[in-house]
């Protein structure tokens, strides 16, 4: 071990500081303590060789939108983004299901009486795209470069807490749905923001699926930081932060109870107090199908979509999320479900499908919950059940042995509260600097947040170029340089 920086996890914001740092020029190497890269982006054949799951995330709309992916260029490094015919789709009963196509107008047309204010709420999003994205996936540290954007958030926030004025369910729905990705408390300000960041994206750069799964993304990543000098030891688990004494700075991929297991004893007492007080919010229950047939459906149109959020209207769902975030499992949870097949025909064979499902549950549930989300599938698509092959179950408990940022299932890294939105992971004006000389965070709990983006990792990387190798900051599109 003789590298200038040193990555602790090869997650999507580990590998996207790595890469970062790689070009840059500097010696970097990444500790890995699974078996295979990717933290929350992996796939693997679950069931069959030739059948590829997605084992967290499968959807990403903020690798086509975030500035770091925008720099590296995903298509340039074989890369292919699908989209869907449409975005997500969000069934409130056996008769209404709501739709969000790529198209601004054709989602307004489809919801009718709501449709002006739809466009109202997500149109000038969509028209300042990027810039609204650079102010949401920020380092809460620098004024937006593009305070037009960054003014339009606050009034579409509050209108969306109080009920964004609609008259019909659809609208109210397909806010819920998108809002419900926090697993937090609904409504509030920090799930209305993530709900008009992933919302307009759906009418951007859309919500895409990668071709051949997650992995794709991570792949290319890890070859970029080879194919510039990087080197990436799997297997290699780091118990002590003194380990990578040799390294001139430390980015640590971990989140806070990561990094107090490794250098808890070496943190000034403040700090440490304050890595101990940060909260996980609500679990997720993992399970993967694998289904004879495409998931049948009552409205055959949600078989076009990318994303379906099984929740009912917006009531069902504020009901239900609020439950699990107090510790209680819903009686009717909310559930993701994504159809790879249906975008990416090359993820399985004939009469072999996978199916990619989690359910939320109260943080550290030990429920098995393939009986809970088949049920929840079954009410908008009879005889899903009798085309199951298979399954495989992770309850949020277990999650974390996939993924030991998943703290009691939590894969947004964090509560999403307003106060940690503010101060993640800890009050501080740098959230990536520690108090330790060279090391720094770079994991989703450390702002902007979950997601596969990458920026926490560039934000990261920039703060340890700019401080302990004296490299000024660079503009976003940095990437690119080689």
């Amino acid at each position: 071990m003789s590298a200038e920086v040193a990555v602790v996890g090869s997650g999507p914001n580990g590998l996207a500081a790595a890469v970062l740092l790689a070009r840059a020029g500097l010696d970097v190497e990444v500790h890995e303590a699974a078996p295979g890269i990717g933290g929350g982006a992996r796939t693997l054949p679950l069931f069959d060789s030739e059948v590829r799951h997605d084992v967290c995330s499968a959807v990403h709309p903020m690798a086509a939108a975030s500035p770091f992916f925008r720099g590296f260029d995903l298509a340039a490094h074989g890369v292919e983004l699908l989209h869907p015919e449409i975005s997500y789709a969000h069934p409130l009963d056996e008769r209404r299901t709501a739709l969000a196509y790529p198209e601004l107008d054709r989602t307004r047309a489809a919801l009718g009486a709501d449709g002006e204010r739809w466009r109202w709420l997500m149109g000038p999003l969509a028209a300042r795209g990027p810039g609204v994205v650079e102010t949401l996936l920020g380092d809460l540290r620098h004024l937006p470069r593009d305070p037009r954007a960054a003014a339009l958030l606050p009034s579409r926030m509050l209108a969306q807490v109080s009920g964004a004025g609609f008259r019909g369910r659809e609208a109210p729905a397909l806010l819920a749905g998108v809002a419900a990705h926090t697993m937090s408390r609904q409504p509030a300000l920090p799930a209305a923001g993530a709900a008009l960041l992933l919302g307009h994206l759906a009418h951007t750069t859309g919500w895409p699926i990668p071709r051949g799964g997650s992995q794709s993304i991570v792949d290319a990543l890890a070859a970029d930081l080879r194919a510039h000098g990087g080197r990436i030891h799997v297997g290699s688990r780091v118990t002590d932060l003194r380990q990578l004494r040799h390294a001139r700075a430390v980015l640590l991929d971990l989140v806070p109870r990561g990094v107090l297991d490794i250098a808890g004893p070496l943190l000034p007492a403040g700090y440490r107090r304050a890595l101990e007080r940060y909260r996980h919010g609500a679990g997720a229950a993992k399970v993967d199908f694998l289904v004879s047939e495409p998931v049948p459906w009552r409205d055959k149109r949600i078989g076009a979509a990318g994303t379906v959020h099984i929740g009912g209207t917006s009531a069902e769902v504020y009901t239900a999320e609020n439950a699990v975030a107090a510790g209680r499992r819903a009686a009717e949870p909310f559930v993701l479900l994504a159809e790879p097949m249906a975008t990416d025909p090359s993820r399985g064979l004939p009469g072999k499908r996978p199916v990619w499902t989690y359910a939320h549950v109260p943080h550290g549930d030990p429920i098995d919950a393939t009986d809970v989300v088949r049920r929840r599938i079954e009410r908008f698509a009879p005889g899903f059940s009798d085309t199951i092959l298979a399954s495989r179950a992770r309850s949020a408990l277990e999650m974390e042995t996939h993924n030991a940022n998943y703290v009691g299932g939590d894969i947004a890294g964090g509560l999403v509260s307003l106060r940690q939105v503010l101060a993640r992971p800890a009050p501080r004006w740098n959230p990536y600097r520690t108090p330790l000389t060279g090391v720094y965070l770079c994991s989703a709990a450390t702002p902007p947040g979950a997601g596969v983006h990458g920026m926490a990792g560039m934000h990261a990387a920039k703060a340890v170029l700019r401080r302990e190798f004296g490299v000024p900051d660079r503009p976003i599109g940095w990437a690119t340089t080689t």
